[in-house]
């Protein structure tokens, strides 16, 4: 499902999403379907950089707009069109990119390469495709993408790593060994985070 399109970058992993709008676009995402740590691609041809969303921002040029303002409504007739300028984007950390072999698709975790371009659509992923993406070419798992989101996840990052890592475990995707692994590094971040708070 696509949500947006790119439309800004602040550094070479942190890009902005602006959401497709209803008025805009037929089957534009709702609200619940881009939320906090939801994981995205960026396709750009063949290429597919892997995201997730760590911020949200809504932008209205109307407030504290205390300009005039008509006291009835106006004359449908001689009225010109009225513009919705509000917008929604979202800020996107990018955590890898997903490839292909003869087996099918596998995850390159950490800083991408590649520079993502304005205008390139941004689609929510599927379960299959996060799956494939936490395993490495050989097939077995990974989340070497760990460290660097707990640095360039913004504010939020450790409660965004936290959950990614209860999301993954809750997902079922992963063998019993794998799971404990995954369960392993969210008791330690939330041990982390609790005893950071009483500092």
């Amino acid at each position: 499902m696509r949500i947006g399109k790119i439309v800004k970058s602040s550094s070479h992993c942190d890009y902005l999403v602006q959401v497709d709008e209803q008025t805009e676009f037929l089957d534009a995402p709702k609200a619940d379907e881009y939320g906090f740590g939801t994981f995205v691609k960026l396709e750009e041809s063949k290429r597919q950089t892997i995201g997730l969303i760590y911020n949200s921002q809504l932008i209205n040029p109307n407030f504290n707009n205390l300009g005039p303002r008509l006291t009835s409504e106006p004359d449908p007739i001689f009225a010109p069109d009225l513009i919705s300028e509000t917008r929604t984007v979202l800020g996107a950390v990018l955590i890898g990119s997903l490839d292909s072999d003869m087996d099918g698709y596998y995850g390159i975790q950490g800083i991408p390469r590649v520079v993502v371009p304005v205008e390139t659509p941004v689609i929510r992923m599927t379960p299959a495709e996060i799956h494939s993406f936490h395993r490495d070419e050989n097939g077995r798992s990974q989340f070497i993408y760990y460290s660097h989101l707990l640095q360039a996840g913004g504010q939020f990052a450790k409660q965004l790593t936290y959950q990614v890592l209860r999301e993954l475990i809750d997902s079922k995707l992963f063998s019993e060994v794998e799971e404990r692994a995954l369960t392993v590094l969210s008791k330690d971040l939330s041990w982390r985070q609790t005893m950071g708070a009483m500092r």
